[in-house]
């Protein structure tokens, strides 16, 4: 069962469209289980009836025809009760309905199992027996697994439109929509944006590269016949050069990967489809894929082995084709919606800054770093949209919708007014939250806050400025290195923190040594691991590569010279010892920089409590260093066991917790204990709720994206610090992080600041 289990998901996962997995599914299980029957029942969304979509052994003519609701027949009990129905005669059970235009009166054993994706049930899988039997539990179980593989593809086809039910649908470039048709993920950066969608290709990946009419069909083609032809002299190269070391039946291999190049093979195909009004590299994906599918289909081990070898030509193709495509051909929409597979922080700066809307990632979640520095830019940002068709949305007018996490394809005019509604009304707060600027965020009490920024982009110095930032709280060094192809010298980096420095000088300027792992990757450095946010991250890569961390520790320290305001933070630390190891390594540039003849000075040092160790740890390392800061976003990632990265868990990440709350609270009393300043640099800090909250808790600073500044400084000045204290005592008693997420929105309008929570928005 288990060889026939991989073919089923091998094939499923390549078949070009849903009728195919659903009929190849159907015909696989009755083969394998030896059944009479096998059929697959959807639910339809807008009839709310499980309809027959695919069946080997009833008669073919009754599907899409008959129907049951949730309440008809044992189809109907699987769909009620979400578990499997296993039964030795199906016709003597209560629920039996016969269905005469299915031909099922000579069936008795019946089993059938429900379709369930995200705890949704959307059909039900049923194999039919003539004798009266029930099936066993391999059988059983062999059906439970392969109804959990279809779910996901199912799911994908529901979102994408394929099985809508005919009506209200358009046709756009060959691809049906429903109107106002909603994909949901999690909310990146709050706001709202209505724009036109440009794919962003990853290099020479096949599976991210959008449809796109041909604008010029003799340039397409042009462009492919020059991809193809430095293709095959990259082939006829390495032949060569492994003629004498390859034996002559593995050398053929060569001239077969030769053929397939040729016009007759997929070179013909793909210019076809280029004629045919496809750009070249959408027409290279469409072709690779059908081939891959085919031999991926088939018995033959060797043959299903040449799948691989037909992607592998497709991507050395796709990546001579981007090569090829002049940065200056490319015409971003004046309101472009970025949509990216993988959103990435490179990314961020594909689109010029006075185009770019919004930002879409079919991966990540709200708290992944390319999340953090959309806030940071405040650019509406939707992460974790999985089933978002995206290669099928280029050019295509959506409504982003950065406060849920929504994107809606193919909007109605009602949609886009009522959007655009709450478009102007956001306009207008940010214009008046700007007279905010040069007041002090103090309460009306007299209690004074300071509130920093988070940068890590040119941009972000200017921005930050802008709104009245009176420090910087985190600067993410590792920014200039994921933009580069190789580590920054000395020398470049020096010029990168001097910008940040004398913007601020003499605001403080707190800068992370390189924090990289996790999230945060290195084309140049790869770290491959299976658990990456437990690995090789932050300090420990830094302590491990002394060579990196000397020089970015000396290019800070001359970046500083003249103006006194550098902070250095080091980021992950676990324990005494790395902070030892770091001090020591501070320590050496310094003293080397001074034996060079600079006047540097050791600057103030601090360490970032952001794993469930350092927590308890945190009076140790204030006697040892000069300040603490708390990065919130990893502690909640950490302590609450939830990936920040994965939308699967994303409602699972709750920075109101109250383990989480009684966590921060515990790090400031201790850090006080000690004297030491502590501030907080995560993204709970650029939540006005939130700000007041840690306000009462003691923190000396809140450090946050500049774009949420003037909401959190707005939030400071309209209560009083008793307020915000009796505000903490009341949430520290409750025990459900919604409950205390909702509390604190009433509070805030209670308080007369309900223009800073979030919007009422259309669609929900």
């Amino acid at each position: 069962m288990l060889s026939v289990l991989r073919k089923i998901v091998q094939e499923v996962s390549t078949a070009p469209d849903l009728d195919s997995v659903l009929d190849l599914t159907v015909r696989r299980i009755q083969r394998a289980m030896h059944t009479q029957v096998c059929s697959i029942y959807l639910l339809d969304t807008i009839s709310q009836r499980y309809v027959l979509m695919a069946t080997q052994g009833l008669n073919v003519e009754a599907v899409g025809q008959v129907s049951l609701s949730p309440t008809e027949g044992v189809v109907g009990l699987v769909g009620q009760r979400a578990e499997p129905l296993n039964l030795e005669d199906a016709s003597v059970h209560p629920s039996y309905i016969y269905l005469k235009s299915t031909g099922e009166e000579r069936y008795h054993a019946f089993l059938g199992v429900p379709i369930i994706h995200q705890g949704e049930v959307l059909g039900v899988l049923v194999v039919q027996q003539n004798e009266r039997r029930r099936f066993d539990e391999s059988e059983e179980a062999f059906l439970v697994t392969v109804s959990a593989q279809l779910a996901g593809v199912i799911a994908h086809a529901e979102a994408t439109g394929s099985i809508q039910p005919v009506g209200n649908n358009v046709e756009n470039g060959g691809e049906r929509f429903a109107q106002d048709r909603r994909f949901s993920g999690v909310a990146g950066a709050p706001g709202v944006a209505i724009g036109q969608v440009f794919v962003a290709t990853l290099p020479a990946d096949l599976e991210t590269v959008p449809d796109k009419p041909a604008k010029d069909v003799d340039k397409e083609l042009e462009r492919f016949n020059t991809a193809l032809e430095a293709v095959r002299s990259d082939i006829r190269a390495v032949s060569r050069n492994l003629a004498q070391r390859l034996r002559s039946d593995e050398q053929a291999l060569f001239d077969v990967y030769l053929r397939m190049l040729e016009d007759n093979a997929l070179a013909g195909q793909v210019a076809d489809r280029i004629r045919a009004g496809n750009w070249a590299q959408g027409a290279l994906r469409e072709v690779v894929a059908e081939h891959v599918r085919e031999f991926s289909a088939m018995d033959d081990a060797y043959l299903r082995e040449r799948a691989t070898d037909i992607r592998d030509l497709g991507r050395r193709v796709l990546s001579h084709l981007q090569e090829n495509v002049n940065s200056q051909d490319v015409e971003y929409p004046d309101k472009t919606i970025l949509v990216a597979d993988d959103l990435s922080p490179a990314m961020l700066g594909l689109v010029p800054e006075d185009k770019l809307v919004g930002l879409v990632s079919v991966s990540g979640s709200g708290n992944s770093h390319a999340a953090i520095l959309a806030r940071s830019m405040g650019i509406p940002t939707a992460m974790g949209v999985v089933d978002l068709p995206f290669t099928r949305l280029e050019g295509r007018e959506v409504i982003l919708d950065g406060y849920t996490g929504r994107v809606y394809v193919n909007p109605s005019d009602d949609l886009k007014n009522a959007f655009g509604e709450i478009l102007r009304e956001e306009q207008m707060i940010a214009a008046g939250l700007e007279t905010l600027r040069d007041l002090p965020a103090q309460t009306t009490d007299g209690y004074r806050m300071p509130l920093w920024v988070n940068t890590g982009l040119v941009s972000d110095v200017e921005r930050s400025l802008e709104r009245g930032a009176e420090g910087i709280g985190l600067y993410r060094t590792e920014i200039p290195f994921m933009t580069r192809d190789f580590f920054p010298s000395e020398q470049e980096q020096l010029q990168i923190y001097r910008r940040q420095l004398e913007a601020f000088a003499p605001r403080p300027v707190t800068m992370r040594t390189l924090d990289v792992g996790g999230d945060k990757a290195l084309p140049y450095f790869p770290i491959e691991e299976d658990n990456p946010f437990l690995g090789w991250r932050g300090i420990r890569v830094t302590l491990d590569h002394p060579e990196i961390f000397l020089v970015q520790v000396r290019a800070m320290l001359r970046a500083a010279l003249g103006f006194g305001n550098l902070r250095i933070m080091l980021p992950m630390v676990t324990s005494m010892h790395e902070i030892e190891e770091a001090s020591k390594q501070i320590d050496r540039a310094v003293r080397e920089l001074q034996e060079e003849g600079l006047d540097v000075e050791r600057p103030p040092v601090g360490v970032m409590v952001e794993v469930p160790a350092a927590v308890y740890l945190t009076r140790r390392f204030a006697r040892k260093v000069d300040f603490i800061s708390v990065g919130s976003n990893d502690l909640t990632q950490y302590l609450l066991a939830v990936d920040r990265n994965n939308p699967r868990v994303a409602g699972l990440y709750a920075p109101y917790h109250p383990a989480v709350l009684r966590v921060l609270h515990f790090v400031a009393q201790e850090a006080r204990k000690e004297h030491k300043p502590v501030s907080i640099c995560g993204e709970m800090a650029a939540d006005p709720g939130g700000a007041l909250l840690l306000m009462a808790m003691g923190y000396d600073v809140l450090s946050m994206n500049s774009n949420n500044l003037p909401k959190v400084k707005s939030a400071i000045r309209g209560t009083s610090l008793a307020k915000a204290n009796t505000l903490l005592q009341r949430v520290m008693r409750m025990d459900d992080a919604e409950a205390i997420h909702e509390y604190l929105r009433t509070s805030l309008k209670d308080m007369g600041l309900g223009n800073l929570t979030r919007p009422v928005l259309p669609g929900r």
